[in-house]
This record gives C-alpha cells, structure tokens and sequence, in this order.
C-alpha cells in the first residue's frame, strides 16, 4: 500500500506513528509530554533588504519528528503528482544525448526552456527536483520580470487552517483526528514556524489553490507564473505587463484587481515595499538570480568572493565586512558562497547542448579536466585544495576507494582510547581527528581525484606544483595517501621511484634504500607535508590490502545474502562477498563486535607521520 493510501486510512495516533516510520510511544512523549511549545528555541537573523527575520527552531526531538512529517508529505506529493501526470519521470539512460554514458541523466523535468520531459512547475521552494534555479530558469530571456512579495506569509497559516485543509483537501481527506496531530506537530503558537522543517511543504500544499489561480490569471494575458516561498514572480514577452497584473504610476506599482483579488481570496496580502518590475535594458532578478539570458549570480557577488579567495591563498586568511565593521573571515561561509556559484555554473553546463566541452573526451583530456574549467571553477578548486590539502584544519587522509575510508574509521572508533591522536571519545560524545577524503563526481571535475590509484597517482605528481599557490603558507597538518601494497599502486611507487621523486623523498626506517624499499618502508615523507603509507606486507614478504588485516572471524561473518568475504587462503573475489557489502554490511554496521587489533600497524603508522610532520614545523 502507498505511503498516501496508508496515511487516509489511518485513524488512530498509533497508527499515524507507523506511517511516519516511529514509534508511538516517540510521538505521545513529543506531543503530550514535552509537548511542543516547550521544544522550540527563539532567534532573529538579519534580513537582506532590512529588518530581521524571527526564527523558531525545534528541538533535536521534535525537529526529527517533523522531518519525518515533512518526508511523508513530500513522498504523498510525488504519488498525487505521479497519478495525474504519469509523463513526468527523469529521462531514462536511452534517452542520454547521442548514446553518450557521460551525458548526466540530471536532465531538466520541469516546463521551461530545454526541459526534455515537461511537467507543471508553478512552486520551486522546498519541493523535489526544485530550486532557485529552476525557478530562475522559468524567466529568462523575457522584456519584463514583475517580483511580488507576500506579506507575513507562514504567519497566514494558522492551526485551523492547517487542520482543515488535511480533512477537506480531495487528495488526503484525513481523519480530523489525525488532522488534528499533524497540525499540533507542525504549528506553533498557533502558526507554522519560519524553523521547522516541516512548514514548507505544508505552506505549498495549501497554497496550491493560489498558484493554480495565479497561473490560470498568468495565462490568460500571456504571462508565466512561478512562486518560491512568498517570491512571486511574473514574466512576460509583451513591453509592459496587462493592467489586470501590475501597472506603474509615477509614485508606485499598483496590483491588477484581478492579481488583487486572487491573492486577498486564497488567504494573503501583498508586501507593496518589494514590488517592482525590471525591464530587459537593465539587470532583471528571480530569487536572487540574474535572469537576463541565463541564470546566473550577481557579479558583484562573484568579486567579492574571488577577492577573499585571492587573499585567502596569499595569507591563509581573509577578511569579510558585517555590520560596517571588518571581522576574520569564516572558512564555512566562503565555502558556501563558492558552492552556490558553483552549482548555478554547473546547472548551466548541464544544459549545453554539449554538457561539458567539445575537449572533453577521455580520450583527449582523461582525468586532466582542470584543463576545461571556468575561471570560477579553477578558483572554487583552488579553494577546495587549500582547504583540504594545504589549510586543513586536521590530518586529511586520502585511500583508494570508499571501502577503505569505512574500515579505517570504524578501527579509529573502536580503537579510540587507544589512538588519542585520531579521535577523541567522552561520554557519548565522538570526535574524529582526522579527515577522510570523499569522493565524488564534483572532486573528480574539481580537484582531479575519484579514488584508485591512477588518480592518487596524478595527485602526488601534481602536488608541489598545485601547492605553489600557497608558498607563503605553511601547512599545520599533513596529508597521507593511504594505499594497498599489492599491484594496484604501482604507478605511484614507479613515480616514487623516478630520478625526479628520488631526490625529495625520505623514507622511514631511514636506513632503507629509498629505490627498493619503497614497499617495506613504515611510511614516506614526499614532499612539504605530503606522506605515502602503504599497508605492511605480509610476514612471507607477500602483497596486502586493508582487507588482508581482518581476521578470519570477521572475514567469515554472513552477509543477508548468504555470503560472506571469506579468509584470506580461500577467497574468491568472483563468488564471495564484495568488498563494499563487506565494508557496509559487515564492517559498517557490525563494527562494535569486530576485532580490529589487526588493523593496529596501519594506524600505527598514521600516528607515526602525524608525529614526524608535528616535528618539522
């Protein structure tokens, strides 16, 4: 039964519990023991055009309570979207441009220009699939742009008409019991709270009707429609908007009767202060985004964050302007201005005709794609290189994939008391002191790097090269590639090897000859502070991966399907378990009943580069 279908035929709070995936015991303690007017914690935060912006935040209780709320609803949305438009899907692998693999399948599925699959779009705020951009995307290119502002907008829905709209709405027609607790989760003080994360998607569901209403009325005059939270917006192709929408005197902007009235009926008023149309001549903005010919940022807003970057890779610092007065720059927040015009640079790319460059193919360029970035791009990778790599705040390890970041880190946890310079345990508090690198699509176009040894090859290669940037940096931490010591990495130990690496490298014991004792040494100090540890060899001298080190109790712990990773002597890597069900499944999830002893002499080694780099400084 669908998560919709299950949600109308429930009666009782028990059986709401079970909808929303928790216990009912969970949602009596929430509702009617702490209850939630004692669970919320008061804030402002400063407006952009003035003012401030008061914020309720939930409790970690009941702020998981109301993401449940808000999952549920969003996947009752995805069902009543699905049912009356059954064309709306993501385009399918066939339909990736002229059969190439490497055309992403995040392809637009909304109405506007370039989407490949259409389907209604009127709210972009707090819905899937959604954004500022898609919203932006929706106005581009038009003579004129009009931005409505609805006045005290989650004010307006209040704990009645919360409830009455989930008992009278044709797609959910609830119980009124059980109404009345999905009202008594989201509202507070007798409204939805700007905080909590299940009020967006309650504010688009009820105001559904005024979009309908709104786009019906866009249409009518040969306008288009799109609301993100309260931003209305409305575009047009014509040299000025019908007056039954906005006209312009020389005072100020004055709403249609018509836009009026469709407003006033759903339950909302107009803020008159941040009305205003832009017209083609001159800058037009949707939610923040340039919409002249493409979505884009401001470009006073890029400068400003290249010229932090700028002083950022010259010092190792950078300052930034709040409330008039100069303060040190925030690492985070930088980072969160270069991701936002990062995605909108990436939303663009993907909607070329040719979604990167005609130059990138792997057969020209093949992990090299810093040769194709932006000027935006190379400097966002920059950023992302300082602060992992050179800035970072902690040791940053990098492994061959992603299952070796889950075996070391459950050993770092299990073995915590042991290792007081990897993590730091009190109580029921866990932190970890050093920093696995992730791997992604965007760190393998940003930064060159998707895991496995070709690329931790072309990483070591390019370090001091990449690091120049920084000279006038000292790094505090060191960086360590982690490797298996079998026939994987041996191209970074025939870089190691080369006349070039052979004249800075240093290996520990330093009694080893540092051209064939490469695999046998402890660790390797390369270059700056960059290391390369490869996991021990086996007592007979034989090849090793982090898997090797596992003892055979674990290796043979069955996996739901049957299967288990098996012992070193008898595995099969065709029949037996893979090594990422190994490390989810079994490593993962089961880590407080492992043994990780034998993975000592691998974090005995990162202790020991941590205390050689500790030394150099």
């Amino acid at each position: 039964m669908s998560r919709l279908k299950r949600l109308k035929s429930a009666s009782t709070k028990p059986e709401f519990a079970k909808v929303l995936g928790i216990d009912a015991a969970f949602l009596t303690r929430c509702l009617y023991i702490h209850k939630p007017e004692n669970q919320y914690h008061q804030f402002s935060i400063p407006k952009k055009s003035g003012g401030e912006r008061l914020i309720n935040a939930p409790s970690e209780e009941l702020k998981s309570l109301q993401k449940n709320l808000s999952i549920l609803l969003l996947d009752c949305i995805d069902e009543i979207n699905a049912e009356k438009y059954p064309d709306s899907q993501w385009a399918k692998p066939k339909l990736r441009k002229n059969g190439d693999p490497d055309y992403a399948a995040e392809v637009l599925k909304i109405k506007i220009p370039n989407a490949r699959v259409k389907q209604p779009s009127l709210s972009h705020g707090f819905v899937r699939e959604r954004s500022i951009l898609t919203n932006a995307m929706t106005h581009i290119g038009k003579k004129n742009v009009l931005n409505i502002d609805l006045e005290s907008f989650f004010d307006s829905f209040n704990f009645g008409r919360v409830r009455g709209f989930f008992i009278k709405n044709a797609n959910f027609n609830l119980n009124p019991q059980i109404a009345t607790v999905i009202a008594q989760i989201a509202c507070y003080d007798n409204k939805l709270p700007q905080g909590s994360p299940c009020s967006p998607v309650i504010t688009n569901l009820i105001s559904h009707t005024l979009d309908i209403r709104l786009a019906s009325l866009a249409k009518k005059y040969k306008c288009t429609y799109t609301r993100y939270a309260d931003d209305i917006t409305f575009s047009t192709r014509k040299s000025e908007f019908p007056p039954q929408i906005m006209t312009q005197n020389e005072i100020d902007y004055v709403p249609g009767r018509m836009l009026k009235s469709e407003i006033r009926r759903s339950g909302f008023s107009i803020n008159s202060s941040k009305t205003r149309i832009q017209y083609k001549n001159s800058r037009q903005e949707v939610t923040g985004l340039v919409v002249n010919k493409k979505p884009n940022v401001k470009q006073e807003y890029w400068r400003l964050a290249r010229a932090k970057c700028n002083q950022l890779f010259k010092t190792g610092k950078f300052t930034a302007i709040k409330d008039g007065n100069e303060i040190d720059g925030n690492l985070n927040e930088l980072e969160g201005q270069l991701n936002f015009i990062d995605q909108v640079d990436h939303y663009n790319r993907m909607r070329q005709k040719t979604p990167l460059s005609t130059d990138y193919t792997h057969a020209k360029v093949g992990r090299n794609t810093k040769v194709i970035l932006s000027g935006r791009e190379k400097t966002f990778s920059s950023f992302l290189f300082y602060r992992l790599f050179c800035g970072n705040e902690k040791p940053t390890i990098l492994c061959e994939g992603k299952t070796d970041n889950i075996y070391l880190k459950s050993a770092i946890s299990e073995l915590s008391k042991d290792y007081p310079q990897l993590a730091h345990r009190k109580g029921d508090k866990y932190e970890l002191l050093v920093r696995f690198v992730e791997y992604s699509k965007r760190s393998r176009f940003l930064l060159e790097l998707f895991g496995g040894a070709d690329y931790l090859r072309g990483f070591v290669d390019n370090f001091e090269k990449n690091m120049k940037l920084y000279d006038a940096i000292t790094p505090k931490h060191p960086v360590i590639v982690f490797l298996d010591n079998d026939e994987g990495p041996q191209q970074v130990v025939n870089l190691l090897k080369s006349k070039n690496f052979q004249k800075k490298i240093e290996l520990f014991p330093s009694t080893l000859d540092k051209k064939e004792d490469i695999r046998t040494s402890e660790f390797i100090h390369v270059i700056k502070n960059l290391y390369v540890v490869f996991t021990p060899l086996a007592k007979d001298g034989g090849e090793t991966d982090i898997e090797y080190f596992f003892d055979d109790k674990t290796r043979l712990m069955k996996h739901p399907n049957g299967k288990c990773f098996n012992t070193v002597k008898n595995r099969d890597s065709k029949s037996d378990l893979s090594k990422d069900a190994f490390a989810t499944h079994i490593v993962k999830k089961n880590k407080a009943k492992i043994d990780f002893n034998g993975l000592k002499p691998l974090l005995d080694s990162v202790v020991k580069v941590i205390n050689h780099y500790d030394s150099l400084r």
